[in-house]
């Protein structure tokens, strides 16, 4: 498994500390971001998963704890759009540039705006996705929201 990534490779463009963990990744994981979890050993709240979604017809990306489900409604609301869905699996990945079950919110073939669920915000460091199957990067979420110029909402339910 290469440890380089579009993902990495904006980060180290972006001159943000992290570290790589790779694990085994299930593609038969009932919840990809809770299987992370336990493989690494870590807390659930401290795996990010990296959603991918529809707002107002327009692709859009969210991050939140691996534990935790994603509220459109309050979603829609810190994009500023009436409604949002998840986006159909061909639209992440072509979007994207990655393989759901490796979607990084760093490194995107297109720049989405970007949400990132309060308490995700909060942590002081946290894993989220290196973008590849079983690959997570290791960082403080504060660089997420600098790097990405991100929203911080309170989206999870």
């Amino acid at each position: 498994m290469s440890r380089a990534t579009p993902a990495t490779a904006a980060l180290d463009k972006a001159g943000v500390a992290y570290s790589v963990t790779t694990y085994a990744y299930d593609p038969d994981a009932d919840r990809i971001g809770l299987q992370a979890a336990e493989a690494l050993g870590a807390p659930p709240s401290e795996v990010l998963k990296t959603l991918i979604v529809v707002a107002d017809g327009k692709p859009a990306c969210v991050v939140l704890a691996s534990d935790r489900e994603v509220s459109m409604k309050r979603l829609a609301a810190a994009l500023g759009a009436k409604s949002a869905e998840m986006a159909p699996v061909p639209l992440a990945e072509r979007t994207t540039g990655y393989r759901v079950g490796g979607v990084s919110p760093f490194g995107q073939k297109k720049r989405l705006p970007t949400v990132i669920d309060a308490a995700a915000a909060e942590l002081t460091e946290a894993y989220v996705n290196g973008g590849q199957r079983g690959l997570q990067v290791r960082l403080a979420p504060a660089d997420l929201v600098k790097v990405l110029d991100a929203r911080v909402a309170a989206v999870a339910s």
